[in-house]
Formats: C-alpha cells, sequence, structure tokens
C-alpha cells in the first residue's frame, strides 16, 4: 500500500507527520514525501525540513493521498503542478484525504464539491465557498474523501482511516503504540470551548477574515 503526503514550502508539520507516524505502521504500507521536485521542504515558520524524497511525476498511482495544510497552502488552491497531480492520482487512489486547510487545496481542485468535508474552524466559509458542504466535526468521511479539523485532529483521522484500511484491532493497537491518550491542560481547543475573547482575537487576526 503506497501512501503519498505531497508537501509544499510552508507546510504545517504536524499535519504531515502525524498522520505519517500512525499510517506508516499499517501492515505493508510504504509512506513517500513528494514535492514538485526531489528536494528539502521547509515548514510554515522556516525552521523545520522534511525531505521529499520523489517528485509528483514519481508517484503516479498510490493507494492513500494525504494533503497537509500550511500558510502555503494558498500557492496551492489554483492550476500548478501539485493540482495537476493530484486530480490524476485522485483517479486512481483508493483514499484522497487531507488535514487542516490541505482540505482548501482539494477543494480547490473541485474534488470535494458537494462533499461533507471539514478543515480548520477559521476556514470554514472558505471551504464552503469552494463547494465542499463544511461540517464542524474532528474530522469527517465522505466516500473515499476524509478530511479532518486544524493540525492535531489529523492523528485522528489517521487512526478512523487505519480502521478501515485494517480494521478496528489493528487501529488500536497503532494508537496504544504512540500512546496516544490526549488529556490537554486546557479546554480550549476548539471555538465552542476557548474563551469568547481569544476566539474573537484569533478571527480577527485570521487570513481568511479578509
Amino acid at each position: 500500500m503506497l501512501i503519498a503526503i505531497p508537501l509544499f514550502d510552508r507546510f504545517a508539520p504536524l499535519d504531515a507527520v502525524g498522520p505519517y507516524q500512525v499510517l506508516s505502521e499499517l501492515p505493508g504500507a510504504k509512506v513517500v514525501f513528494l514535492a514538485d521536485r526531489p528536494r528539502g521542504v521547509s515548514d510554515s515558520k522556516g525552521s523545520l525540513t522534511l525531505q521529499a524524497d520523489a517528485a509528483y511525476g514519481d508517484v503516479p498511482r498510490p493507494d492513500v493521498i494525504l494533503v497537509p495544510g500550511g500558510f502555503g497552502q494558498v500557492d496551492h488552491m489554483g492550476p500548478g503542478p501539485l493540482q495537476d497531480w493530484l486530480v490524476k492520482a485522485d483517479e486512481t487512489s483508493t483514499w484522497t484525504t487531507s488535514v487542516c486547510t490541505g482540505a482548501l487545496i482539494l477543494a480547490g481542485a473541485g474534488l470535494l464539491t458537494g462533499r461533507e468535508a471539514t478543515t480548520n474552524w477559521l476556514a470554514h466559509d472558505e471551504l464552503a465557498r469552494l463547494g465542499a458542504k463544511a461540517r464542524n466535526e474532528r474530522y469527517v468521511f465522505d466516500g473515499k474523501y476524509a478530511t479532518s479539523a486544524g493540525v492535531s485532529a489529523g492523528i485522528d483521522m489517521a487512526l478512523a482511516l487505519a480502521a478501515r484500511i485494517a480494521g478496528d484491532e489493528v487501529a488500536q493497537r497503532i494508537q496504544l503504540g504512540i500512546e496516544y491518550d490526549p488529556q490537554p491542560p486546557f479546554n480550549a481547543g476548539s471555538a465552542e470551548t476557548a474563551p469568547p475573547e481569544m476566539v474573537a482575537e484569533l478571527r480577527a487576526a485570521s487570513r481568511f477574515s479578509r
């Protein structure tokens, strides 16, 4: 089973690495990081680099596609190498998935039109504008498409995907192996539970509010 994770400049690292940690544990899984060409790709802060070992054209028919988000997502919502690869690879993929604002890349390629999907809470309106049915959920499955909310939700989605691919027991073993047992010190992980003034501040500062 070939799992392709495309990287682009200014991607969000946990969007890619969290699901990688889960999906790479699936029996028979091979994960490939790819980009416009084999190179080191820097994250949103420019302080972390992941190596893309393949170009898009080197991986034409992956079984699973996982698109991360990040500030660089805005550069890939229209025609270009990533979108061209996505549209073609999606024709034969078993699963096409995204984390956070990676859903906007999928939607920009027309892959989520009329489908239920989710993304970072700040980008729900943008996702709907691009033709998806935006849902305020941790992760959403619609046919072969799976999308997750912001950053850390990618781990939840990846575990749910692992269960659909290999069964609940395998997914539970992976969860136990990585000791994924979230117990955050604050109840501020969503717009529904965070302090209202904090929600308003982040919404006002968001690039999606402009």
